[in-house]
């Protein structure tokens, strides 16, 4: 989602004359896209600024900002606090930014962060920030009705609003059109995305109807809303990538609602299972916490079990960080040591390398039509790609290209890579 708000601001910005510039030195204005949901995310950026002061002492018309849901939460202390800063802006101001700027070159500390509830910048065409020239993002809604206590987004992102769809479908088209091969529709919950009579599968379906060639990912689904029609839609679609994530956060009961996450275990589960029927090669991910308010070690063990019965190939796991306002700090005691927190994670970390060792060596012997994305890290004798289930797959270069699609025989792998060869 910050990559693409980063591409809005980037459009916002160029209109206003501004280049992008990837010398930092060079910079006279620095914005900082910023995270609020751990408070790690947040100490990050506070050590980042810290690294402006070194650039400002050389450069006295520096401007340095805070964008995006740090600077909604923290808002005007950002201003008194953090001396560096010049502006201040949230998720729903950007376009303001021109002007804000201008005031903060004129000596003014500059901030907007009011939330809105119409904003969705389906007007303006992003400036694409990533290189690869291959897949890029497109956010189809923002905000997020959903209040689960732990969660600070619905305070900074403000309520759901869905874009409209034709120019959603208008963007697909011209990202295809300039050679890319691969969209990602973005929303906190995409399944709730709606338009009049157009629901979440049905503007899926509309996005993959652009071109074969062009694959489609989506993220993030809620447990409590992902329907049949969306999982059919996936199964009839080829280009559709069979790769639902789909976050669990507890295996718990208790926790769950606590969490007020809106689903059981059970329920959760029963999702997996029609998944998996219906589409039998799809890829399931997560995201799990662990240390919540209030957990016991039964209701970690809950979390490994559904870990291991799910066998998800990949999953994002924290340790509980409190956020304030938010409806778990208001009403429950983060009381779960620290140590035991991060006992906990390290389990759970060490439980998914084994699930997602055993994932790609199930891939072993079958080929997968790839993506190229680019040369591999490592190596530039290889190239570097995906397969519809979003695993990564490295390959020995060939005459095929970046933004090709190739056809690999896995031949061995690692609990994170896929390795394989051309064939056909």
């Amino acid at each position: 989602m910050n990559v693409a708000d980063s591409e809005i601001v980037a459009s916002i910005l160029k209109d206003s004359e501004f280049t992008i510039t990837d010398d930092i030195n060079k910079a006279n204005l620095i914005l900082i896209n910023t995270c609020s949901i751990r408070e790690n995310a947040e100490q990050r950026i506070f050590a980042r600024l810290k690294e402006m002061a070194c650039l400002k002492r050389r450069n006295a018309g520096l401007t340095v900002g805070i964008i995006g849901c740090m600077a909604e939460r923290l808002k005007n202390s950002l201003l008194e606090n953090e001396k560096l800063v010049d502006i201040v802006v949230g998720p729903d101001a950007y376009r303001e930014l021109p002007n804000l700027i201008s005031e903060a070159e004129n000596g003014h500390k500059a901030i907007n962060v009011l939330l809105s509830r119409e904003e969705t910048y389906a007007d303006i065409a992003p400036v694409r920030l990533d290189k690869n020239g291959v897949s890029s993002f497109i956010a189809i809604m923002r905000g997020c009705n959903n209040m689960c206590a732990y969660c600070v987004v619905p305070y900074v992102r403000g309520t759901e609003r869905s874009r409209n769809p034709d120019s959603i479908i208008k963007e697909a088209e011209e990202l295809f059109k300039n050679g890319y091969r691969e969209v990602t529709l973005l929303g906190q919950n995409v399944d709730s995305y709606n338009w009049n009579d157009i629901n979440f599968p049905k503007l899926l379906e509309r996005v993959a109807a652009i071109n074969p060639m062009l694959r489609v990912r989506f993220a993030t689904s809620h447990p409590k809303d992902i329907s049949d029609e969306l999982i059919y839609t996936i199964a009839r679609n080829e280009n559709i990538c069979r790769h639902i994530h789909l976050p669990a956060q507890s295996g718990s009961n208790r926790i769950l609602k606590l969490m007020n996450r809106g689903y059981t275990r059970e329920w959760y589960m029963e999702r997996i299972k029609t998944i998996k029927a219906i589409i039998p090669d799809c890829a399931v991910s997560t995201d799990m916490i662990a240390g919540f308010c209030t957990e016991t070690e039964d209701d970690h063990k809950e979390s490994l079990s559904l870990m291991e019965w799910a066998g998800y190939d990949f999953a994002y796991m924290f340790k509980y960080s409190e956020r304030p306002g938010t409806k778990a700090a208001r009403k429950y005691k983060d009381d779960v040591a620290e140590e035991i927190k991060s006992e906990r994670l390290t389990e759970m970390i060490t439980l998914q390398n084994k699930l997602s060792a055993a994932s790609k060596k199930h891939d072993v012997g079958k080929n997968f039509l790839t993506l190229i994305e680019g040369n591999s890290k490592r190596s530039q004798e290889n190239f570097f790609g995906r397969t519809s289930q979003n695993k990564v797959v490295v390959f020995p270069t060939s005459q095929s290209k970046k933004g090709d699609y190739v056809n690999v025989l896995v031949e061995r792998s690692t609990s994170a890579t896929l390795i394989g060869k051309i064939v056909g």
